[in-house]
């Protein structure tokens, strides 16, 4: 069984996703992907540096993330280009370690963490979608207190996501992770138990998982 795992920022994903790992569980970040595609001599690099020039390389070969940084937070247009280069690389490889992992036992867990999971349309393609959330008074006061933001520049990194509401339209599993951070192991644990309990249920003798015994479901 596959799992997308997503939230919004400042939700708790990344603990959450850090919990069940010590539970056991096998997951794929996403964002630690992305920094390997594009490692030195990997294609994603030879890509950049075709695409923006090699001043986009450090000295000792390694991608200058600082400099392209910030030229794609200024440039929609090389935003774009660069998406288009890591993406499908970062995706091929998602889903080729989910697919090694799980094989033909659809009673094995792959977790695939992505932060854009639903703004990409990958919860079309996962077995199970999970959805970490908070309120969005709640992420507010995180982001600003994590990241040292006032109130208005970080409503605006908020508001230039999906609203939390939206993607719960899209989510099978909610995890509601307003509480306190000593709350986490225990919403994770469940998840899990959770998780265990419904690849066993779909697990299929063919290796594919049955959908059909998937129900929504909320923890908190």
């Amino acid at each position: 069984m596959i799992v997308g795992l997503t939230g919004g920022i400042a939700t708790g994903k990344s603990s959450i996703s850090a919990a069940l790992v010590e539970l056991g569980a096998y997951l794929i970040d996403a964002d630690v992907i992305a920094r390997e595609v594009v490692a030195p001599g990997t294609e994603g690099l030879r890509q950049i540096v075709n695409t923006f020039g090699a001043m986009y390389v450090q000295r000792d070969g390694s991608l200058h993330r600082d400099r392209l940084g910030q030229l794609v937070f200024q440039d929609e247009e090389a935003r774009n280009k660069l998406n288009e280069i890591v993406h499908p690389l970062v995706r091929a490889e998602m889903w080729r370690r989910a697919r090694d992992y799980v094989g033909k036992d659809a009673s094995r867990i792959a977790i695939l963490d992505v932060p854009l999971l639903i703004e990409g349309g990958t919860h079309r393609q996962v077995d199970v979608t999970v959805l970490v959330y908070a309120s969005a008074v709640e992420q507010l006061k995180r982001l600003m207190k994590r990241n040292g933001l006032d109130e208005v520049n970080a409503s605006r990194r908020i508001a230039a996501q999906i609203s939390i509401e939206e993607k719960r339209a899209y989510a099978d599993i909610l995890v509601n992770n307003q509480g306190e951070e000593r709350e986490v192991p225990r919403l994770a644990h469940t998840l899990y138990q959770h998780l265990k309990y419904l690849a066993k249920k779909g697990a299929q003798v063919d290796g594919k998982f049955d959908r059909s015994v998937v129900q929504p479901f909320v923890i908190q």
